[in-house]
Order: C-alpha cells, then sequence, then structure tokens
C-alpha cells in the first residue's frame, strides 16, 4: 500500500509539468531564454576569441542594458493594441508576434557583424537585439503568468526556467558548435542565424494556449485616463505595498555574486586553455542536465521548505558553488575541476533561479502583469548589468581565485536583506505574495 500511496504522490506531483499550458509556458521559455544568452554567454566566448581583452568583454556586458530599462516601456505593451492583428489574435500574442519578425532579423545582423573589425557595427546590433529581447520578455512574462492557474504557477515557471535554459544551450552550444572549426565550422554569421529560429517555439506555444487574460486593451480611451491607468496605476499599486522598497533593493542584489561569476567564466575558461570542444562538452553538455536536475528539483524543493527557506537556502547553495570555481582557478587547466564546479554551479542555479522566478511572478498583480513583472526582472538585472560590468577589471586585478572569492563577498549582503525581509513577513510561505492580488476579480481564471 505505501508503495501505491507514493506512486500516486508521485504522479501527482509531476501531473501539474504536462498540462497544456505548463508546457506551454515551458515552450515560451526557449524563445525568451535565447537572445541574452547570445548577447551574454556566447558573446563574452566570441569576443574572447577574436582576441578582445577581459576588461573590455566585462564592460561589454553593459550592452545588455535594455534588459535593465525594460520597465519603462512595459506599459506601452500591457496596453496599446496592435493595429489589426491585436483583433485577430488578441493583445499578448500581437505583440509577441511582431517582436519576434523584428528579433529574427536583428539576431541575423548581429551574428553578420565582425566585433574584430568594427566593435561600433557589433555593438550597435547587440544593443538592438537587447532591446528586442527584452521586449519579448514582457510579453512572454506577462502572457505566462496570466495563462497560468494559481495551481500552475511554481509548475508552469519551473517549465518555462526548463525552456529557458534549453534556450541558453541552444544559443550556447548550439551557436559555438556551429560556429566553431572544431565543430560545423559554419562561422558566426550563419551560426547565429540559425539560432533566430528559437523564436519558433514561442510562436508555436502561443498558438496554441491561446489569447492571455489580459486581451482587451482600452480603445478610445481619453488621453489623461489613459496615462492614469497605463503609466501611474501599475507603479502606485506596488509602491504602496508594504516593504515595497525593501524588496525592490533584495531583488536587485540577490544575485549580483552569481551575474559576476557568469560575466567572467567563458573568458576564465579561455584563458584557462580549455579548447572549443572542452568547453562544449563540460561547461555546456555537463552543465546543462546539471542545470535541469536542479529546475527540476526546485517545485519540490518550495513545496518542501516554503518561499523564504527556499530563497534562503538556494542563496546558501550559489555561494557553495562559487567556492568551487576558487579551486578550479587554482587548479587551472583541470578538466575535472571544470566537470565539479560547472555541475555544482548548473544543480544550484538550476534551483536558485526557479525559485526566484517563482517570486517574483507571485509578486505580480494580475492586473499590471507586464509592468509589474518588467519592473521587478529590470530591477533584477540591475546586479547583472551595471553592478556587474567592472568585473573584467576586479578579474584583472585580483586574478581568477581573488576573483572568485570577491564574487561570493559581494553575494553575503543579500542574503542578509533577505533574512530582514523575512523577519519583517515581506516574504511568505505562498506563491501568491500579498498585495500582489489582482484589483480585478474577473480577470481572475
Amino acid at each position: 500500500m505505501a508503495t501505491v500511496a507514493g506512486g500516486m504522490g508521485w504522479r501527482t506531483t509531476m501531473a501539474p509539468y504536462v498540462r497544456s499550458r505548463p508546457i506551454a509556458a515551458g515552450l515560451l521559455g526557449i524563445s525568451s531564454g535565447f537572445p541574452l544568452a547570445l548577447l551574454l554567454g556566447t558573446m563574452t566566448f566570441w569576443l574572447a576569441k577574436v582576441g578582445i581583452d577581459k576588461k573590455t568583454i566585462g564592460f561589454a556586458i553593459g550592452l545588455t542594458t535594455p534588459y535593465t530599462l525594460k520597465f519603462l516601456w512595459a506599459p506601452v505593451i500591457d496596453r496599446l493594441r496592435v493595429p489589426v492583428l491585436a483583433d485577430l489574435v488578441g493583445q499578448r500574442r500581437a505583440w509577441l508576434f511582431t517582436i519576434q519578425a523584428l528579433l529574427f532579423g536583428s539576431v541575423w545582423m548581429l551574428g553578420a557583424s565582425r566585433p574584430e573589425v568594427s566593435l561600433g557595427t557589433f555593438a550597435f546590433w547587440a544593443i538592438v537585439t537587447a532591446f528586442l529581447g527584452a521586449t519579448q520578455d514582457i510579453v512572454i512574462d506577462a502572457y505566462r503568468i496570466e495563462i497560468l492557474s494559481d495551481d500552475e504557477l511554481p509548475h508552469g515557471t519551473a517549465n518555462n526556467q526548463f525552456g529557458y535554459r534549453l534556450g541558453n544551450f541552444l544559443a550556447g552550444v548550439g551557436t559555438i558548435s556551429l560556429a566553431s572549426p572544431e565543430g560545423f565550422g559554419l562561422g558566426w554569421a550563419n551560426a547565429y542565424g540559425l539560432t533566430a529560429f528559437c523564436v519558433v517555439p514561442g510562436f508555436l506555444a502561443a498558438l496554441w494556449a491561446g489569447r492571455g487574460a489580459h486581451d482587451a486593451a482600452p480603445r478610445g480611451t481619453a488621453v489623461g485616463p489613459w496615462l492614469q491607468e497605463t503609466i501611474i496605476g501599475p507603479f502606485r499599486e506596488f509602491f504602496r505595498r508594504r516593504g515595497a522598497v525593501l524588496i525592490l533593493l533584495f531583488v536587485m542584489i540577490y544575485k549580483i555574486g552569481d551575474a559576476m561569476g557568469q560575466g567572467m567564466l567563458n573568458p576564465m575558461i579561455v584563458e584557462l586553455g580549455f579548447s572549443d570542444t572542452e568547453f562544449v562538452a563540460i561547461n555546456k553538455l555537463v552543465g546543462f542536465w546539471g542545470l535541469m536536475l536542479g529546475i527540476a528539483l526546485a517545485a519540490p524543493f518550495l513545496a518542501w521548505l516554503g518561499m523564504g527557506r527556499a530563497l534562503f537556502v538556494s542563496g546558501l547553495l550559489m555561494l557553495f558553488s562559487n567556492a568551487m570555481f576558487v579551486i578550479l582557478a587554482i587548479q587551472g587547466h583541470s578538466p575535472l575541476w571544470l566537470t565539479i564546479a560547472v555541475s555544482t554551479e548548473q544543480v544550484t542555479s538550476g534551483i536558485g533561479l526557479t525559485v526566484f522566478a517563482v517570486y517574483l511572478s507571485g509578486l505580480a498583480n494580475l492586473a499590471y502583469t507586464a509592468t509589474q513583472f518588467a519592473l521587478l526582472s529590470s530591477v533584477a538585472v540591475v546586479g547583472r548589468t551595471w553592478l556587474s560590468t567592472p568585473s573584467g577589471i576586479a578579474a584583472d586585478a585580483l586574478g581568477w581565485p581573488g576573483f572568485w572569492v570577491l564574487t561570493m563577498v559581494v553575494a553575503t549582503p543579500g542574503m542578509i536583506l533577505l533574512w530582514i525581509l523575512w523577519r519583517r513577513g515581506f516574504v511568505v510561505d505562498r506563491v501568491r505574495q500579498p498585495g500582489a492580488e489582482d484589483a480585478s476579480p474577473a480577470a481572475r481564471r
């Protein structure tokens, strides 16, 4: 009987993962995950390969600045209709299809640029791709939250993280394998161009999942009320919550240590003398499956610990994973330690990223999904983009072992702030956070 009960419990736990809309959330994640991977991991590898120094690579991460500012135009995405197309397919999907068509073209142009010849041209198309990728995230994040019911949100978010990391994988190991002479040898232009087809899963998922809960953007509203509802309402509702400023500060600094490390990981691997084949086999293939394991563990992890403890424990695990890179930096060219460090980091990141995504999703009011989630995720990206841009200078000054110790030190304030938020009751063990309920009950399914 115990075996039967255990089997039923396991099936009950896993069942939400294979419902139609959580699966759609996973496919949307693929399209969401690939642009940023091209602009961070793959871009830094590309720049290192063509001889760009690591100080410049560190500041090149700043080209992803649109991801930190997307909350500025999120209200427009929330409320402004795409003519004709919105009537045919709905508000969210109209924006998604439009942005994906433009993103497809910009990724092709980014791949065709030659950073070793003209960093200016490369930077221009990187910024365009970042703007379109960030805008696609606004739409996908809002659409994902709206199509998932409350009981599907943790599993749908986990599936979305699966898809997101698969998109990262395709834009990382896939693009590098296509471009590398040790792989298919197609060159960077063709590799980036083929990776642009990662927009297709999100397109198909949106066709399958149907219209979102927020399809009816206002028509013919006077300018004053439109501005009030579109621009002021989402921010006013959020900042009226208790602890809103502390929550935003926590969101900004929680993952800064992890972000600093990620920005410099690929340049370190190149500098330590790992070949393209070793990079793909260890950093991407081993890391990918480690990440998938971590994401799969995230929903049970949340159910077991609750939100507050899950955030705290996953933060400690990410600190521990950075310690593995300290050892790798000391060991030098060691495939064994690269495997240990990467697998540890990816498992812990899979747990941590999914827990954090569920936390952010629960904070967004369903009446203002796109704007508020864009605000939260933009603030989260500030740590990765602005605060981590000097990481190349730090690595150059401290050396690789000292740099990874520094990433552990700068992660500590986020853990302290989490403890303060938890003690004050601003992190609760629920999926939807206080104050995040929909202001319009009719919009809840």
